[in-house]
């Protein structure tokens, strides 16, 4: 039998997980009073700035300062500053929370993949042990297999 590959190998101290929970906790709290919530609609709505057009927003942003004679006088000078500067201060801020997320999703994913992996390999020995009559071994088995047994019963109704 092929032993399974074990690409993750980590115990994290629950004093260093609260710690960061709590950090991370911290950091919501700061900025929740200056983040705002869109609904799906007026996210597909609103007109998105990408790192493209960002060297371009950045220029305006100069040219309201050193030429103002062309600002329209329907723009309000002040709020497309307050605008510019979220995006300058948050922007770092998403970046860092977005490697971070990639690097969490990616470890949670890999330890549950092996866990899962593992569980069904037990899974399966103790099928078999249920079979061959082992002591035990029925007992087990019937309370594992509820996890398969509701999914079949999920397929089945979703096919009907």
């Amino acid at each position: 039998m092929m032993a399974i590959e074990n690409r993750n190998s980590i115990e994290i101290p629950e004093a260093v997980l609260a710690d960061a929970l709590g950090k991370l906790n911290e950091a919501r709290e700061l900025l929740a009073p200056y983040l705002i919530a869109l609904t799906p609609t007026q996210r597909k709505d609103l007109l998105k700035m990408s790192d493209g057009s960002r060297p371009f927003v950045e220029k305006v942003m100069d040219y309201v300062d050193s030429e103002p004679q062309f600002l329209p006088p329907y723009l309000p000078v002040e709020e497309l500053k307050k605008d510019w500067g979220a995006v300058k201060g948050l922007g770092p801020i998403l970046n860092s929370a977005n490697l971070f997320n990639d690097n969490l999703s990616d470890t949670l994913m890999l330890a549950g993949s092996e866990s899962f992996d593992g569980a069904l390999s037990y899974y399966n020995t103790v099928k078999y042990a249920a079979r061959m009559n082992a002591p035990g071994a029925k007992g087990i088995y019937e309370d594992l297999k509820k996890r398969f047994d509701k999914n079949s019963s999920e397929e089945s109704s979703q096919a009907a």
